[in-house]
């Protein structure tokens, strides 16, 4: 017998959405750590990021980013981005093509980082941004931080980098790989349209 979203554009929708929510809190979800890629004409870059919100009612799926990151750049010159999601238990893939908006230091940001985990803020205590080049292996915190040994009022100092990404939905592409048959489906979000497409 095939689930409710195996020819039915509601559920199918429904179904998206209730993966991504669950995404945000449950570690063990395989669509908590899309594929997110952005990039210019001649550049186009691929990374795994954590989803940290998702809002169905506003079409929006979030994750948190550093201010210095090589991806900021590319979403300054292009903010048209895609996020890749594979569930292989569920055996259910989507694409999801966005527009980017870059928080930094404002409310969307400062809400945000007022959640964040101590382990999580971590990241954002580097002294250079990700992708920087060393000359040696490093986690590019200074050996004091690099193990946990900063308070939560000395991680505050790594609000300056913490930037939030806010990724507006505009399509969503479906594919369910089902034994009888797969099946795939792309809802245009702007247009209101759904259509079946072979797969």
């Amino acid at each position: 017998m095939q689930p409710a979203y195996y020819e039915n554009f509601d559920e199918i929708i429904k179904k998206i959405w209730l993966m991504l929510k669950d995404a945000v809190t449950n570690r063990s979800s395989q669509f908590r750590i899309p594929v997110f890629i952005c990039g210019t004409q001649n550049d186009f870059d691929g990374r795994i990021v954590v989803i940290r919100k998702s809002d169905q009612n506003n079409n929006l799926i979030q994750f948190h980013s550093d201010i210095r990151s090589d991806k900021i750049e590319k979403l300054k010159s292009n903010n048209k981005a895609s996020l890749i999601f594979y569930d292989k238990e569920e055996k259910i893939q989507v694409r999801a093509k966005v527009e980017c908006t870059i928080n930094h230091k404002n409310e969307i940001t400062e809400q945000s980082w007022l959640k964040t985990a101590h382990i999580s803020r971590k990241c954002y205590l580097v002294d250079n941004g990700p992708g920087t080049e060393s000359d040696e292996p490093t986690s590019g915190l200074k050996p004091e931080k690099d193990n946990f040994d900063y308070t939560m009022e000395e991680s505050e100092k790594g609000y300056e980098n913490f930037t939030v990404i806010q990724c507006k939905v505009k399509s969503f592409e479906w594919l369910y790989l089902a034994a009888k048959g797969h099946r795939r489906a792309r809802f245009d979000i702007e247009n209101d349209k759904r259509v079946w497409l072979v797969p």
